[in-house]
Formats: structure tokens, sequence, C-alpha cells
């Protein structure tokens, strides 16, 4: 069991990190974006770049915070019902959920995300949002390290939730 809470603890530490991580590409995405709303408005010299930059940026943030908002249960749920039950018919509520809905929508979404970002490389991809036309591999790699950080943090969960509907406490 040593080995099991190593292991859990490993995620929730790599989603931490992860985490943080995001934060800052926040700070990056409103740095970006003040640059180039200054540059064009002020200046007439809009950047090429400024756009992607902030898609990408805040598709960075956003995909490295999953795990994040999983391990601190800081994501969209909808609590008619849950807020009500006892604290071990919550945990059965997520290994049931878990097994339906998330587990196979994250699978699919890290299978074809990993696909995409392979792809990427093979075809030398680029953005063609704009005439900046930066390689594409980097954000679509983002994109599959940020889902499989969120399916480990499922499975922590899972275990953790699992581990509470059987044995009544909590795996800490």
């Amino acid at each position: 069991m040593d080995t099991v809470k190593k292991i859990l603890k490993t995620i929730d530490s790599i989603s931490e990190h992860s985490g943080r991580v995001g934060k800052w590409c926040a700070l990056l995405l409103v740095l970006v974006g003040s640059y180039d709303t200054i540059a064009r408005h002020f200046f007439n010299a809009p950047t090429v770049w400024g756009y992607d930059m902030m898609c990408m940026l805040g598709g960075t943030m956003y995909l490295l915070g999953a795990s994040y908002d999983f391990l601190h249960e800081a994501h969209t749920r909808v609590d008619l019902v849950y807020n009500i039950l006892q604290p071990r018919y919550k945990a059965l509520l997520n290994v049931i959920s878990t097994l339906l809905f998330f587990f196979p929508l994250t699978g699919v979404m890290l299978y074809y995300g990993i696909t995409w970002s392979i792809r990427a490389i093979q075809l030398k991809e680029v953005m063609f949002t704009s005439f900046w036309y930066p390689p594409a591999f980097p954000y679509r790699a983002i994109f599959a390290i940020g889902l499989l950080f969120l399916v480990l943090q499922g499975i922590s969960k899972f275990v953790k939730d699992l581990y509470f509907v059987v044995k009544g406490e909590h795996l800490d």
C-alpha cells in the first residue's frame, strides 16, 4: 500500500507543478495581449505573432491547469444531488461517473492529442492563422501532455475514491 500512496502523491505533485506553470501562462497571456493592443492602437504597429501567442498561451494555461483543478476539485460540477450526499456516497458517485464519463472521454482525447502531436512532427505542421506560421508541434505536445496529466490525476482520484468506498477511510 505504501507504493500506491507514493505513486498517488507523485501524481498529485505533478498536477500541483503543472498548475503552477499554467499560472505563469496567465501572466504571459496578459503581457502579450497588452503589448499587442498597445502596439496596434497607439503605434499603428500590430504584431504578426500576438494573436497566435495568445491562443497558444491560453490553451496551455487551460490544459496545464486542468489536472491542478481536478486535484483541488475546482472544476465545474452539478451540485444539485452531490452536495446532499454522505461522503461515502459522494465517493461512490465519483467512482461511477469516472468509469462512465471521465475515463472514456479523456482516453479518447488523449489518444487523439498524442496522434495530433505525432502528426505535427511528421508533417512539420505550422499554425496558419497568421503570417507568422509558428511550428505547431510545441502547442500540440503541450495539449497531449496536459491531457496526460489530467488522466493521471483522474486515476489518482479514482483510486482514492474507490478505496474510500471499500474501506470507509481516506487513502492519505
